[in-house]
């Protein structure tokens, strides 16, 4: 027998188990590997230089006109004097919140704006929704961006604008009435009328933010799988079984969380919207808790009065946030905070 025929199955089991080893190597490398290390602090602040730097302006901002005000609210428990200044005020405590509460004309200025928010919310946080979807269905874009870019517009323009146009249009020297005069009718108050000032504030912030906010739902429906509506209607349902079964529930999410923010911006229904009417159609109707604050602190001298009233109004917001947060887990919804699992 030819032994080089014999050495050959040794050789190749020789040569077989280096090559076993070399992987089981590479393989427990490999695995020790898959891991990637932990970096240290300073390595990641290394890492995001770039987007540290570009938030510190927007940091700085909240610091120095959010934050750092805060602390300025214990004017609200002093007897606080301009010329003696917060270290030697007198502190009275509570006696302000005391008084506050016995105010009428605060009371007053509090229902007036919860009456006001109640209109707000009921027919203007909606419209947003209905012009969402009334853009969402149109077929041309063409024409689709000219009705956004004609809703966007009123966002940009100030109160003052926007008080001014109104005027022009329903003011007793008004378009509107220029025509009813015209016409042999007698004008109408439209921006003089206690009664019907509620429905002129509505009217006023539907022309001026609707189209703004409409921005937000239509980002929601753009998230919405195309897919759902093609299976829909390959099943026979119509235009209206669609947006019932799929497209709010799509936007309920965006729709609760809408709703819990401004549930809790409730209190602040506006200021100069309505310190620019005040004087047309009177105190009783205008005067909401932004107003009051700012007749009794600065232009009347109560500085811890109104101190008092915007932190009373800032503790029932945070309280309103919260609360409504807590009834959206109950219904299912994320909310603002999400819901601790376990």
């Amino acid at each position: 027998m030819n032994p080089t025929t014999e050495q050959a199955p040794a050789l190749s089991e020789a040569r077989r188990v280096p090559a076993q080893a070399d992987v089981k190597t590479s393989g427990s490398r490999k695995g020790k590997g898959s891991k990637p290390p932990s970096q240290s602090f300073r390595s990641r602040l290394r890492r995001d230089k770039q987007m540290l730097l570009m938030m510190l302006p927007g940091i700085a901002f909240l610091l120095l006109f959010f934050y750092i005000p805060i602390l300025g609210n214990v004017i609200a428990f002093q007897d606080y004097q301009p010329y003696l200044g917060i270290g030697d005020s007198l502190w009275v405590g509570w006696q302000n919140f005391v008084d506050l509460f016995g105010n009428p004309d605060f009371i007053h200025a509090f229902w007036n704006t919860l009456y006001l928010a109640a209109w707000q919310l009921v027919f203007l946080f909606p419209v947003p929704l209905v012009l969402a979807l009334i853009v969402d269905s149109l077929i041309s874009t063409r024409v689709r961006q000219v009705f956004q870019s004609i809703a966007y517009l009123p966002h940009f323009l100030s109160w003052v604008l926007v008080i001014a146009f109104f005027q022009q249009m329903l003011g007793g020297a008004g378009f509107v009435n220029n025509l009813l005069r015209g016409w042999g009718m007698d004008p109408i108050p439209f921006m003089t009328n206690p009664e019907t000032f509620p429905v002129l504030v509505v009217v006023q912030m539907i022309w001026k933010d609707a189209g703004w906010a409409m921005i937000i739902f239509l980002a929601a429906l753009a998230s919405i799988d195309a897919s759902l509506y093609e299976a829909a209607a390959a099943d026979g349902a119509g235009r209206w079984r669609r947006m019932w079964h799929i497209t709010l529930p799509g936007l309920r999410p965006v729709i609760v969380l809408l709703l819990i923010l401004r549930i809790g911006d409730i209190l602040s229904v506006g200021f100069e919207q309505f310190i620019l009417q005040r004087d047309a159609v009177g105190a009783g109707a205008a005067e909401v808790l932004d107003t009051f604050t700012y007749y009794t602190g600065v232009v009347g001298g109560g500085w811890s009065s109104g101190a008092a009233a915007g932190l009373a109004k800032g503790v029932v917001s945070a309280l309103l946030i919260y609360g409504a947060n807590k009834l959206a887990h109950r219904f299912g919804e994320d909310g603002i905070f999400a819901r601790k699992v376990g």
